[in-house]
């Protein structure tokens, strides 16, 4: 689980902490994709962070006993290098094997135990169809393949955004040490779905339930109004 960044979006809410602690209606938003791991199976988490308020998720999560989680290890990303930089310190933790990659900011309906079950090789996409796609990686597909992807389009071709939920194979490692930044200077975990796409080992499901990120001001409280009523719900 990815959670580093500053949050710059979400100023002045994260001028105090990061962005991944803040409420989502009952919990810290970093629960969330905790809890869709745990739900699907996932015994062991890795959890990425990064910034001056990395301690607090030690004082919150703890050992994540309490969360269901069976082992739970902390990296610490240096400065803001992007989301291929972030995975890249999980190398050893993944130790050759497939892993589950969620954004610690991504808010979401859909288990994942059954599209996990599905996953062969390559990298695994979970995409969702939006309204402000230029927000995102966009992706376009042809014959039921993912053609390529492309970050952030001005007028995008398809409303296909590529969420920030991911199935990658231990070749994400190589991929992530051929790349160059970019123009802002992260390592962009577009170029990596690009090079799975380019050797033919990129599929793709998408989601049936709601999604968002939390990103932004307008997606974090559209975060918590969908989660809200998915906890009143079942209450």
């Amino acid at each position: 689980i990815l959670c580093g960044g500053l949050g710059k979006r979400l100023f002045p809410l994260t001028k105090v902490t990061n962005k991944h602690l803040l409420p989502i209606y009952d919990r810290p938003m970093v629960f969330i994709p905790i809890m869709k791991m745990v739900e699907a199976g996932i015994k062991e988490i890795m959890l990425v962070t990064g910034g001056q308020y990395a301690g607090d998720f030690l004082r919150i999560i703890g050992n994540g006993k309490f969360l269901g989680i069976k082992k739970l290890h902390y990296t610490y990303q240096e400065g803001e290098k992007g989301i291929a930089d972030a995975l890249s310190l999980a190398e050893d933790f993944a130790d050759n094997k497939p892993l589950l990659v969620i954004l610690g900011d991504n808010i979401f309906e859909d288990s994942l135990l059954n599209y996990i079950n599905t996953y062969k090789d390559g990298a695994m996409l979970f995409l969702k169809e939006v309204k402000d796609a230029n927000r995102f990686g966009v992706a376009f597909i042809k014959d039921k393949k993912i053609t390529k992807i492309v970050e952030k389009p001005r007028t995008p071709e398809t409303n296909l955004a590529v969420t920030g939920i991911y199935i990658y194979d231990s070749q994400v490692f190589d991929f992530i040490k051929k790349l160059s930044p970019s123009e802002r200077g992260e390592l962009e975990i577009t170029d990596v779905n690009n090079m799975y796409i380019n050797i033919n080992k990129m599929s793709y499901r998408i989601l049936k339930g709601w999604w968002t990120d939390a990103g932004t001001i307008s997606s974090y409280n559209k975060a918590i109004k969908l989660f809200k009523q998915k906890v009143q719900n079942e209450e």
